[in-house]
C-alpha cells in the first residue's frame, strides 16, 4: 500500500481478512468460550493441581514463561498485521486521529482508575476484603492504560468504518503504548498504594510490546519483500489465525487453573469486577463518539475512532498483571474479565453506532494524502 492510497476503497487486505464479512464464530461466542474456560481451568486446578504447581516453577523475573509464550500467540499476530507507512497519508482527517489520542492516553486511563476505585474500593467495599480489591483495581488499571490493537478492525467493519484509517490509528496507538504504558500504570498503581515494581514493569512492556511488535514489522517487511503483499495476506495471514485463538483459550485456561480458590470461595466477585468494567466502556464510548459528532467527523472515522477508546488491548493487560502480580492474582481475573465482558458490551455499542449513523456527515472526501 502506497502513501497515496490510502481510501476505503483501497484499504489494506490485511485489515479487512481482520474484519472478515462478519464476527467469526470464535469472536461471535468469546463470552461462551471464555466461560468454558473459567470451568476447564478451575476443574484443571482443583482436579490435577500439579499442573498448576509444575508450571509455577517455570518463572524467570516474574515473568511465568509458559504463560509468556501463550500470551506472544496471541500478540505477535496483530502486530505483524500492522502498516506503520500508512500513517503518513492521515493528514487530510487530522481530527479523528487526534481524538483517538486525546481519549485513549489523557481521559481513558484515568477514569478507569476513578471509576473502579469507586465500585471496587468504595461501594463494594462489604464485599470485597481491601488487599484484594486492590488488586481488582490493579487488573482495571491495565486495562484501562491498553486501548485495543486487534478486534477494533472488526468492529469498524461491522460499523461501516475507513478500514484504512482505522488501520492508521492502531498503528500510532501501538507506538504511543511504547512509550505511555509503563508511565501511566506506573502513576495509577502508585495512586492506589500498589508498589510498582519497575523492573518488571519495563521488562512487561519490552516483552509484550517492544519485541512483538518490532518481530511483527520485521517478519512483515521481510515477506512482503521476498513473497509479495498478495502472499502475506491471503497464505501467512491465514495461518496466523489459530495462533491467536489458541493461545487465548489456553492462556485463559490455565490462569484460571491457578485462580481456582479464589473463584470457587468469592464467586460473585466476577460480576463484582465486570460493573466498573462496563461502566467505563459505554462512558469512554460516549465521550469519543459525543466529541466526534460535535467535530463534525465523518461517521466512518468517527465509530471507529470512539471503539477503540472503549475497548481494551486485553491480552497485554494479562500479560503485565501476570508480570507484576502473579498468575493468581485479582489483577491477573480483574484484566481476563475485561475478556469476558467485552464482546457482548462492544456489539451492543455497534448497535448504536449504527442507529446513530444518520446524525453523522457524510464523508465527501478521501483519506488520501
Amino acid at each position: 500500500m502506497t502513501h497515496q492510497s490510502l481510501t476505503v476503497e483501497t484499504a489494506p487486505l490485511a485489515a479487512e481478512q481482520v474484519e472478515g464479512k462478519d464476527l467469526g464464530f470464535f469472536e461471535r461466542y468469546l463470552t461462551i468460550w471464555v466461560a468454558l474456560c473459567i470451568v476447564a481451568g478451575v476443574a484443571l486446578g482443583q482436579l490435577v493441581p500439579a499442573v498448576p504447581d509444575t508450571l509455577t516453577r517455570f518463572t524467570y523475573a516474574e515473568v511465568n514463561i509458559p504463560v509468556a509464550i501463550l500470551i506472544w500467540f496471541m500478540i505477535y499476530p496483530m502486530m505483524v498485521q500492522i502498516d506503520f507507512a500508512s500513517i503518513l497519508g492521515v493528514r487530510k482527517q487530522p481530527k479523528g486521529l487526534a481524538l483517538t489520542l486525546a481519549v485513549n492516553w489523557l481521559i481513558k486511563p484515568f477514569s478507569m482508575f476513578a471509576i473502579a476505585w469507586l465500585f471496587l474500593l468504595v461501594i463494594f467495599a462489604p464485599l470485597i476484603p481491601a488487599n484484594l480489591g486492590r488488586e481488582y483495581l490493579a487488573g482495571a488499571i491495565l486495562l484501562g492504560a491498553a486501548p485495543c490493537t486487534a478486534m477494533v478492525f472488526v468492529w469498524s467493519y461491522l460499523t461501516k468504518g475507513d478500514p484504512a484509517y482505522t488501520l492508521v490509528q492502531v498503528s500510532v496507538n501501538d507506538l504511543i503504548m511504547l512509550v505511555a504504558f509503563a508511565p501511566i500504570v506506573a502513576l495509577l498503581l502508585g495512586l492506589s498504594d500498589i508498589v510498582v515494581p519497575w523492573n518488571t514493569l519495563f521488562l512487561s512492556v519490552v516483552l509484550y510490546i517492544v519485541v512483538p511488535l518490532a518481530a511483527g514489522y520485521a517478519t512483515r517487511v521481510y515477506l512482503i519483500r521476498h513473497k509479495g503483499m498478495p502472499w502475506f495476506e491471503n497464505v501467512f495471514l491465514r495461518r496466523l489465525g489459530p495462533l491467536t485463538i489458541t493461545g487465548l483459550l489456553l492462556t485463559l485456561i490455565l490462569l484460571f487453573s491457578f485462580q481456582g480458590e479464589v473463584i470457587l470461595n468469592n464467586p460473585l466477585h466476577i460480576a463484582l469486577i465486570a460493573v466498573p468494567l462496563i461502566i467505563q466502556t459505554f462512558f469512554i464510548f460516549a465521550i469519543a463518539y459525543g466529541a466526534a459528532k460535535a467535530m463534525r467527523i465523518p461517521h466512518r472515522i468517527a465509530a471507529p475512532a470512539s471503539m477503540i477508546g472503549a475497548s481494551n488491548f486485553f491480552e497485554l493487560a494479562v500479560a503485565t498483571a501476570i508480570a507484576l502480580f502473579g498468575v493468581s492474582s485479582g489483577a491477573a481475573l480483574a484484566a481476563v474479565v475485561g475478556v469476558l465482558v467485552e464482546v457482548p458490551v462492544m456489539l451492543m455499542l455497534v448497535r448504536i453506532a449504527n442507529a446513530t449513523r444518520r446524525h453523522f456527515p457524510e464523508a465527501t472526501a478521501d483519506v488520501a494524502a
